[in-house]
C-alpha cells in the first residue's frame, strides 16, 4: 500500500511535527488555538472511538481550558515536550500525549504510543493497530 492509498487522517498523523518544548510556548500556543476556535475542530480521545462530529465552540474551549490545567498539573517537568503540532503558524493537526503514558514519544520505536488526544481539522479515523494474533492465541483462545 502506498502513502496515497492511505486515509488522509492516517497520512497526516505520520507527517512532520514540531514539539513544543517550553511551558511558556505551550501557554502561548494554547491561546493561539483558542483564537482559532471556530467549531471546525475534531477532538479525538484515542482511548475511545474517533468522533464523527466536530466539537462545538464551547466544547473545544472547555477542552483547551481543562487540558491546559491538567497538563501543567500532571506533567511536572521543567519543559513541556508532550504537545506536537504540524504547523505552528497555521495548525491543523495537534498531538497531545498523555503524561501518564508517554512510552517513547520523542525517540524512535517500533510501537510508539498513540497520543492521548488529537485535535484536527480532518475527520479522524481509528488509529489503533489491530493486535497481531500470535500462534498461541490462535490455538489457545478456546480455553478462556
Amino acid at each position: 500500500m502506498t502513502m496515497s492509498d492511505e486515509n488522509p487522517y492516517k497520512t497526516a498523523s505520520l507527517g512532520f511535527f514540531k514539539g513544543i518544548r517550553h511551558w511558556h510556548e505551550f501557554d502561548a500556543f494554547w491561546q493561539q488555538i483558542e483564537s482559532l476556535n471556530d467549531g471546525e475542530w475534531f477532538i479525538y480521545d484515542t482511548h475511545h472511538q474517533p468522533p464523527t462530529n466536530t466539537a462545538s465552540v464551547k466544547e473545544f474551549s472547555e477542552f483547551l481550558s481543562m487540558s491546559h490545567q491538567l497538563l501543567h498539573e500532571q506533567h511536572q517537568e521543567e519543559y513541556c515536550g508532550i504537545v506536537y503540532v504540524d504547523n505552528m503558524q497555521n495548525p491543523s493537526f495537534i498531538k497531545v500525549y498523555d503524561p501518564g503514558n508517554l512510552g517513547v514519544v520523542c525517540g524512535f520505536s517500533d510501537n510508539p504510543p498513540l497520543p492521548g488526544w488529537i485535535l484536527s481539522r480532518l475527520p479522524p479515523c481509528d488509529l489503533h493497530k489491530p493486535e497481531p494474533v500470535s500462534i498461541w492465541k490462535k490455538y489457545l483462545h478456546r480455553f478462556h
